[in-house]
């Protein structure tokens, strides 16, 4: 059985201001770097082989504080780790793009079930690698990896949550545990 323990990246302005983000490159806020902070420590007391992250900035930038206080190797960024693409939604208000898209078909987006089947391929393939690893993504990215592995639901994954998931040789998983808050 591998262990992946699935942590969103920190708070952005974005973030904060509550706008679509997708593959928009923007930096972490200091409450971003406080989260990865606690998230770092909640992850200190386990074994893990490396970090993974996906190749934009803010994690990135939250993969390296991880790196920095667990002492763990942060292997390259991995370009499958990428947040959706939100298409012509990216950069509005949350509350204008879901009036005007209710179910989230935004024109341009990278479809829901492409995504989960991305991520579903991506938290695999780390899987197989030995021992556990920590994958430092995006919400709509690992909320789909974990709903594609599991088959059941999951909730939002907030800034700078653990969430983890333990998949065994035949690609089962399972999400155990998620971590607090921030």
């Amino acid at each position: 059985m591998t262990r992946l323990a699935l942590v969103r990246h920190g708070r952005t302005a974005w973030n904060s201001a509550r706008l679509i983000q997708g593959r928009t490159d923007n930096p972490i806020d200091e409450e971003g770097a406080e989260q990865l902070r606690a998230a770092a420590r909640s992850l200190s007391s386990a074994s893990f082989e490396r970090i993974v992250t996906s190749p934009l900035r803010r994690a990135v930038e939250s993969a390296q504080i991880v790196a920095e206080m667990t002492g763990l190797p942060l292997a390259p960024a991995d370009p499958e780790l990428i947040e959706r693409d939100y298409g012509v939604a990216e950069g509005l208000p949350v509350a204008e793009a879901h009036e005007r898209w209710p179910e989230g078909g935004y024109p341009g987006a990278e479809p829901l079930d492409r995504l989960g089947e991305r991520a579903r391929d991506a938290l695999r393939r780390i899987a197989a690698l030995p021992g556990d690893s920590i994958v430092v993504s995006h919400g709509a990215f690992l909320r789909a990896g974990v709903v594609a592995l599991t088959g059941t639901p999951h909730p939002r994954i907030e800034n700078g949550e653990v969430v983890w998931v333990e998949v065994d040789g035949a690609s089962r998983a399972a999400a155990r545990a998620r971590g607090p808050r921030s």
